[in-house]
């Protein structure tokens, strides 16, 4: 099929999909203010002909048919480095639909306990891809007591499970919390939360079904209110994405959209595919976020008249150090990347998780810098209204001058994106987004600690040491 056009992405949401927001049942969210912005974001994605990112947007597939770039399996080291330019240029509405990298890259392992779910992995992928759709990555189950396993709960449903398998499929019943565009997307693709043990079967499920299958129900939230003035919140008004609490009221699901019932071994397999794909875009986000950082730093020092100063360079310093670390990290990983049995590249696993997590570790840190350089004034800005009225706006062009060559409505631009950006809605989604997407700190030191060659390790400290090195 061909490649959609915005319009005809808009007309595929009206298709029944039951979802909530702010006490609301929304019937229609192609017309209804709260989802004005985030289809609009996604809309653009699907815009083939746009001359700047249009071609970077598609490519031709193994049959010759062309599709969104999203579904591209990188091959090679060409390919995922122009995954993260296109990443780059992405909203995350469409960015989710990456959940599909994590399905192919465990495809082979998959297969060897049931093909038939390797099989199934296959047909869906392509399904979407040669659709145009879009999907969504759910794993969050809310986890009730932490210190019970998913089978010890005093609800049984706080982790999502299989309450009931027929001939023709499963029935699910529990929720997914923390779904990104859960509402914008065509296809919700389960995977467990976690590993699961012998006596977990019920919860050890994967699955992809539509959006609007019955018993699928989402209650939507966003950092962002609907019609945001762009010049206050130059960040919020374009990437309030909703967030979605996504229930399984008993839903069916056919087998063959099934890729995992009940076999506990490949639960953790499928858990951990999804967090290296998300933590990769996690970084090509922290990537484009650090280098703004530097270069807002630098405009406000400039702004200042304090580009000389040590104290306000030294804060600079600090950030261009943090930025670049992020770099080094991001291209290290695509530049070592591995490959699956059946030839698919993937970032090395090592090294994302390392760089996630000193993204994450430092990010509160490194904010700071900027809170330091801007001041105040960050939080306190007058809005644009106030800049435009005759009355008040003198005042503000009077006093919230430095130096000749300092445009006024310009320093009030870049004080209102580090504001949007690190102290206001968009930024404290971002606060909270740097530590938990892709799993907390903790995941990143989990797989740290299982993907380092610690045997290589040991052996060259016991050789430094004097000591007999084992064969």
């Amino acid at each position: 099929m061909p490649l959609k056009t915005p319009e005809q992405y808009v007309e595929s949401l009206r298709d029944g999909r039951v979802t909530y927001w702010d006490g609301e049942r929304i019937d229609d969210i192609t017309t209804h203010p709260r989802f004005r912005m985030p289809i609009d974001s996604v809309k653009a994605d699907y815009r083939y002909d746009d001359p700047k990112y249009g071609a970077l947007r598609q490519y031709q597939t193994e049959d010759g048919a062309v599709a969104h770039r999203i579904f591209q399996i990188p091959r090679d080291e060409a390919d995922l480095n122009t995954r993260v330019e296109m990443m780059n240029h992405t909203s995350i509405g469409t960015l989710v639909t990456g959940v599909y990298m994590a399905l192919m890259s465990v495809k082979d392992a998959v297969e060897k306990v049931n093909p038939m779910y390797g099989a199934n992995i296959e047909r869906m992928y392509r399904y979407c891809r040669d659709n145009d759709l879009r999907a969504a990555e759910v794993i969050t189950d809310p986890k009730g007591d932490r210190k019970r396993s998913a089978a010890q709960q005093d609800d049984p449903d706080l982790y999502l499970r299989i309450v009931e398998r027929r001939k023709d499929g499963i029935v699910v019943r529990g929720a997914k919390l923390h779904i990104t565009a859960a509402s914008l997307v065509h296809e919700l693709v389960v995977m467990p939360t976690k590993g699961m043990k012998a006596e977990e079967t019920d919860y050890a499920v994967s699955f992809s079904i539509p959006v609007n299958a019955p018993g699928v129900k989402i209650i939507n939230r966003s950092v962002a209110g609907p019609d945001l003035n762009p010049f206050d919140y130059p960040a919020s008004s374009h990437h309030g994405m909703p967030e979605g609490f996504v229930v399984f009221d008993d839903v069916f699901v056919p087998w063959d959209r099934v890729f995992l019932a009940g076999e506990v071994e490949l639960a953790g397999k499928l858990a951990q595919s999804l967090g290296l794909w998300e933590r990769t875009g996690g970084m090509v986000e922290a990537v484009r976020l650090s280098e703004l950082f530097v270069g807002l730093a630098q405009l406000v020092n400039e702004m200042q008249g304090k580009d000389s100063d040590p104290v306000t360079q030294n804060s600079v310093a600090e950030l261009i150090a943090y930025a670049e670390m992020l770099r080094m990290s991001l291209d290290f990983a695509c530049r070592h990347y591995e490959k699956t049995p059946s030839g698919m590249v993937f970032p090395n696993t090592l090294a994302i998780n390392a760089a996630k997590y000193y993204y994450a570790a430092n990010y509160h840190q490194t904010v700071r810098y900027l809170h330091d350089l801007g001041g105040g004034l960050v939080l306190t800005l007058p809005l644009e209204a106030d800049l435009r009225n005759e009355e008040s706006g003198k005042y503000i062009r009077k006093y919230l001058y430095t130096k000749a060559g300092v445009n006024v409505e310009t320093r009030m631009r870049v004080y209102n994106l580090i504001r949007d950006l690190t102290a206001d809605a968009y930024g404290g989604w971002q606060f909270v987004v740097a530590l938990q997407a892709g799993g907390g700190l903790p995941a990143q030191r989990v797989m740290m600690r299982r993907s380092y060659n610690m045997d290589q390790a040991k052996k060259r400290a016991l050789s430094a040491a004097g000591a007999d090195v084992p064969e």
